[in-house]
């Protein structure tokens, strides 16, 4: 199949902006609609090389094995496509049969819907697997890019078309190859997506975001529905390697009955288990799951299965009709089914429920509430009380020295007021994950340190502070370097703490907005202090010198800073609200996770 003129001309376009050095990394999402390597030369058109397929027929949500086979050959790019309209996006996605030579890619909005090289090392065939959407069109075709070397390589190799049955061939028929393909086997798959009606009617649900649709490719879904002695479960959610659920009576793992849907070699393995701790869970040798059946489609992992209310010849099985905490959790698994710990805290639910008790549509956090208290006192401290404080100390002393409030300066009680409730908030804040764990955690890396580092300082400052001395003494120029550097490092500690905690997976707060949003409140602060700075020499400026003997009779500095007193209070109230928007965006991330 020859490629057709528009198609070259819109990616040699494309690559005009592309790196000259092509994609030795397999990283060609810029080529997703054209197939084109940015190599700077035409493609080849005779191809030496070949695509071939297990089956002619699909379902949705069966298996295809593709296979890329020829002569040595460094790159590849593999997609699969309407046959009918090859210039629509691709379809379905891929699972890999080896993560070290080939990895996916996602073009669209179809996640894992490419596959391409990791490196440019050679090789001769490459093998992996296609999962048909719910809603794949009637014929796919497949095509492959194939980089020989830099400057020879073919683009959209025509490869075998399959269709659904009881579909005619498409005309006018589209290039596949002559080699014989063995029809697949049947597999069992649900055919289509769970669905929430019923969830808080006929049955117990969890749903994570709350309220999503089990049909999206971002939610995570769990129901129970009881049916006389039994309980029908469902399970999806976006993974690629395995989905897990946990009866347990606390909200720790360890003694919990688990049930996981694990993808093995492009197939789902349903299976029961035990947690002991924080160990790898204990497969059992004998399964009681019945009506097993799943499903792989656009990256979202599927599976159901029955058992009977009471297991009393299970051991390990708990008995459901009583009430415990539910977790659900995702993580990745090796070609040969071994799982591995899950990335991210599991979902866990507020409370004990009876899931064949009065049915319940609920969601779940993958935070522990002492965790999400911790974070969002922290955050109040660091970002508003201890950076108005500075701000107002700072700044305001020629504004506000002629106000008093209980006998002290204003500014000062402003400034003592803030830097007390921060003390009081860190000091809270501080011994609640000592609380949730019960001792140090290990797997927090230098968070836990530099956490311990904030406190030593954020308590060290107000015990300074005591032993101030007089306005005059010859010691307080000294005070107030000490006093303004333990500040300022226990301000750049505290941020770097934070960036760190936001993702750790005890709170693991949305990414990358944490880490932008974290910045631009630092970049705010500066940018005000630098504002205020900027305008107090300014006015210093402003002032006439008067010369009289080699003794300069300057204007006085209180009354020149008066005269920026609205300035500085429009852009204190700004700096405020500013900090407000901050404070709120980051504690509804955290009410959220």
């Amino acid at each position: 199949m020859e490629l057709p003129g528009f198609a070259v001309a819109v990616g040699m376009f494309v690559c005009l902006y592309a790196f000259v050095a092509g994609y030795p990394n397999g990283k060609v999402r810029e080529a997703c609609t054209s197939m084109v390597p940015c190599h700077g030369s035409s493609p080849q058109l005779s191809p030496e090389h070949a695509i071939t397929v297990n089956g002619t027929e699909f379902k949705p949500g069966d298996n295809i094995e593709v296979h890329l086979s020829g002569p040595d050959f460094e790159g590849f790019f593999i997609q699969a496509r309407d046959a009918e309209h090859l210039d629509r996006p691709a379809v379905g996605s891929f699972v890999l049969a080896d993560r070290r030579r080939s990895q996916l890619l996602t073009c669209g909005r179809t996640k894992n819907s490419a596959v391409s090289h990791t490196s440019k090392a050679k090789k001769k065939d490459i093998r992996v697997y296609w999962i048909a959407p719910g809603d794949a069109p009637k014929h796919v075709q497949f095509l492959a890019t194939v980089v020989k070397k830099y400057r020879i390589f073919w683009v959209k190799i025509p490869g075998p078309i399959i269709s659904q049955p009881d579909v005619l061939s498409p005309s006018p028929p589209l290039h596949a190859t002559s080699e014989a393909m063995s029809t697949s086997h049947p597999v069992s798959y649900i055919s289509k997506p769970f669905s929430a009606s019923g969830c808080g009617i006929l049955k117990f649900c969890i749903r994570n975001p709350t309220n999503c649709d089990p049909g999206s490719a971002s939610c995570f879904f769990l129901s129970f529905q009881q049916e006389e002695s039994s309980v029908f479960i469902e399970m999806s959610g976006p993974s690629e390697g395995y989905l897990a659920f946990a009866f347990s009576h606390d909200q720790w793992m360890g003694g919990d009955d688990a049930y996981l849907c694990v993808n093995e070699d492009h197939r789902v393995h349903v299976s029961t288990a035990h947690l002991k701790e924080r160990s790898h869970p204990l497969l059992d040798s004998e399964n009681a799951l019945e009506d097993v059946s799943w499903r792989l489609a656009d990256g979202v992992l599927q599976c159901s299965f029955r058992r009977s209310i009471r297991l009393p010849a299970y051991k390990g099985r708990f008995n459901l009709d009583t009430s415990y905490y539910i977790f659900l959790a995702d993580g990745e698994a090796s070609e040969g089914g071994l799982i591995y710990k899950h990335r991210r805290q599991p979902l866990v639910t507020n409370g004990l429920y009876n899931i064949t008790g009065l049915p319940q549509d609920i969601g779940g956090s993958r935070a522990p509430r002492l965790i999400k208290a911790h974070g969002a006192l922290m955050f109040v401290a660091w970002i508003t009380t201890v950076s108005i404080g500075v701000i107002v100390a700072r700044f305001f002393k020629p504004v506000w020295s002629h106000s008093f409030l209980l006998g002290k300066e204003l500014w000062f009680q402003v400034h003592r007021m803030l830097m007390l409730t921060t003390v009081m908030l860190t000091s809270i804040s501080f011994v609640l994950p000592f609380v949730y764990r019960g001792g140090w955690s290990q797997q927090a890396g230098f968070h836990p340190y530099l956490g311990c580092a904030v406190m030593a300082l954020t308590i060290f400052q107000p015990l300074m502070a005591g032993f101030r001395p007089s306005r005059h003494a010859p010691r307080r120029q000294l005070f107030n370097w000490f006093h303004w550097s333990t500040g300022t490092t226990a301000r750049i500690l505290a941020v770097v703490t934070m960036f760190l905690g936001m993702d750790l997976p005890a709170l693991d707060l949305p990414d990358p907005w944490d880490t932008y949003a974290m910045i631009g409140f630092v970049a705010w602060h500066v940018g005000t202090d630098v504002l205020l700075e900027i305008h107090s020499y300014c006015l210093v400026h402003k002032v006439e010198v008067i010369e009289d003997d080699r003794v300069q009779i300057l204007q006085s500095l209180t009354s020149a800073e008066a005269e920026g007193r609205l300035f500085k209070q429009i852009v204190l109230t700004i700096y405020v609200c500013g900090n407000i928007v901050f404070l709120v965006a980051f504690l509804i991330a955290i009410n959220q996770v």
